[in-house]
């Protein structure tokens, strides 16, 4: 899977105005419902930084990007912001979270890859934490601009986190069309 796209300056360029405009601010108000101010949370994928601010306004947040181009833009965006270079799948932090957030990222994961960093972020959660992810919904996968895009259903989404997490919900909703996508939010299993 190549992840090139969000390696150089110029599609990270391209990206930061592609996606100007589009923000998890739907995302995070549903979050609200299930996770206390002030919790700690990490943002997986902070990408150009529209969705750690809006986090930021309500919990203490860990940024992260696997983009070392993403997170320059970041660090010198927000220079008191806590951003750490991060793998998806692997989530070598040391840290525990009481939430773990991502908008649209986890679907640049195979399969096998998702269900590894599920069980991860099962791992670096407190007792009782809440995970939120939005997914694209739909059949299969594609190379998009060449990145992997990976698409997901209910159903698949229920089977690969019901291991680890009670599912709070779990429902479509439009991003850019009718049900394109998928937010999922859980609560870690005790």
């Amino acid at each position: 899977m190549s992840q090139e796209y969000y390696k150089t300056k110029e599609s990270v360029k391209e990206y930061i105005r592609l996606a100007s405009g589009v923000d998890g601010n739907e995302l995070i108000n549903r979050l609200k419902e299930f996770l206390p101010a002030d919790s700690t949370v990490l943002e997986i994928g902070s990408g150009p930084g529209t969705d750690w601010k809006l986090l930021c306004k309500d919990y203490k947040v860990t940024g992260s990007d696997s983009s070392l181009e993403f997170l320059s833009h970041l660090t010198s965006s927000h220079p008191t912001g806590k951003f750490i270079e991060l793998d998806a799948v692997s989530l070598s932090v040391n840290e525990q979270y009481d939430g773990i957030y991502s908008n649209k990222v986890l679907h640049h994961l195979k399969d096998n890859e998702l269900i590894d960093s599920i069980e991860r972020q099962n791992e670096i959660l407190n007792s009782g934490g809440i995970v939120c992810h939005s997914f694209w919904k739909g059949k299969g996968s594609e190379i998009f601009k060449g990145l992997f895009v990976n698409y997901h259903s209910e159903l698949l989404l229920r089977d690969f986190f019901e291991k680890y997490f009670e599912i709070l919900v779990l429902e479509n909703y439009a991003e850019f069309d009718e049900d394109d996508s998928i937010i999922l939010i859980a609560k870690k299993r005790l």
